[in-house]
């Protein structure tokens, strides 16, 4: 018999063993209460007087009829009614239990079930269970504690067991900022960034002055987001450097999200801020220095890729407004008029909206494949145009209740369009 049927059966016999002793206490009571005032109104005595009637009737309708006579009738009635008092005389009310028997009930019949439990009960699987737990609870609260930096093969082969026991011990320790941040560990190893990017809030909330848990929030953030430096991530960042301008990881976050947000100067200046840092160190830096070369390369790369791009300013109709939503995503693109894939896309969270409006860059650094890019399409002399749509689910893919607006036909060597999303996909 496994754990689960042992265990059930035995809560299955106790509360029939619990239905039955309240049958045997209650009902006692109960009847007790009623035979106080009336000792001897019992089921029995009900049915004596019952038939004594039925006789008597039968009696009456017989004399009425003629069947029997005046003193042939008085004389059944007479032996009628001694055979009712013969029967009250027999009947003996009931007893209610006593306290010292309603407690020997209360007390033996629960100590018995229990007893017939263990003694019949397989429990080896309830001890290897609890064992097993314990082990497994140890390893988590180990791992999070930072006792030890991996867990041992036998955890690793039960993994759901090992998650649910850190999550427990997270809990029971929820103002642990050291165990939220080693929990988002686990669950970037499981590839469960959003679960990640949770706890690391949560350790971030609970000790926002740490800068380990505070760039890896920002870091881990900033990958999730395809590289956007949104404005938590920038708020985090820049708590951060105000506290130690010279850190490198900051630094280094704040260059990459500028570039990614075509900001190229503001990333470039990063960029230099980080060079002096590390020069001035002691000691030799040369490859550092080297990889920071080739990223300001790449920032003018970009720059120039940028430069051949289209601006785009979205506007949002005011009578659109109430339906945006804070989860909302803005889509822009830029595609042929002939449909097929956009040649320059972005996916950006609806905050870069302000007032109403924004302004988004698009070029070939956005291009969705690399052979498809707007340049290849202003060689070929494509019509392009430009569409912008709000996403309520963040899907690519238009759905009824998104808001969007026309198609914007753009000619060859156009640089800067303005849309509007004036209208409700319906």
């Amino acid at each position: 018999m496994t754990l689960f049927s042992t265990f059930g059966l035995f809560i299955a016999l106790s509360l029939l063993i619990a239905l039955i002793l309240a049958v045997i206490v209650i009902t006692p009571w109960l009847r007790a209460s009623r035979l106080r005032e009336n000792p001897v109104d019992n089921q029995l005595l009900d049915i004596n007087i019952g038939v004594f009637r039925e006789r008597l009737t039968e009696l009456q309708s017989d004399k009425d009829n003629g069947t029997i006579d005046d003193a042939h009738y008085q004389n059944q009635k007479i032996e009628l009614e001694r055979q009712l008092l013969d029967a009250q005389r027999e009947v003996a009310p009931m007893v209610a239990p006593g306290i010292k028997s309603r407690l020997i009930i209360l007390v033996w019949v629960p100590v018995l079930a229990a007893l017939a439990y263990f003694l019949v009960g397989d429990r080896t699987p309830v001890f290897d269970l609890w064992a097993a737990e314990d082990k497994v609870a140890q390893v988590a609260d180990d791992l999070l504690t930072g006792k030890i930096d991996q867990p041992p093969a036998w955890a690793i082969e039960d993994g759901t067991q090992l998650i649910s026991a850190m999550q427990t011990n997270v809990y029971r320790h929820a103002d642990d900022p050291d165990r939220w941040m080693r929990l988002s560990e686990l669950f970037l190893s499981l590839e469960a960034t959003d679960s990640a990017i949770e706890a690391l809030s949560r350790a971030y909330r609970l000790s926002p002055d740490n800068e380990e848990i505070a760039t890896t929030y920002a870091q881990i953030s900033f990958f999730a987001n395809k590289g956007q430096l949104d404005a938590n991530s920038r708020r985090v960042l820049q708590d951060v450097l105000a506290k130690n301008p010279q850190h490198e990881g900051a630094q280094m976050l704040m260059a990459m999200g500028e570039a990614r947000g075509n900001n190229f100067e503001q990333a470039q200046g990063w960029i230099k801020r980080l060079r002096k840092n590390i020069a001035a160190k002691p000691g030799d830096h040369s490859q550092a220095l080297s990889s920071l070369d080739e990223l300001s390369a790449n920032v003018t790369a970009q720059e120039q890729q940028a430069a051949q791009g289209i601006e785009v300013t979205v506007s949002i109709d005011g009578s659109l407004l109430p339906l945006v939503k804070a989860e909302d995503v803005l889509f822009v693109a830029i595609r042929d008029v002939k449909g097929g894939p956009p040649f320059a896309a972005k996916r950006l969270p609806i905050s870069v909206i302000k007032q109403g409006e924004a302004t988004v860059s698009l070029s070939d650094l956005d291009a969705m494949m690399p052979e498809r890019t707007l340049k290849s399409a202003r060689d070929e002399k494509v019509q392009l145009a430009v569409i912008a749509r709000i996403s309520h689910s963040g899907t690519a893919i238009a759905e009824s209740g998104d808001l969007s607006g026309n198609p914007v036909v753009i000619s060859a060597d156009q640089n800067q369009v303005n849309v509007e999303i004036n209208q409700q996909v319906p």
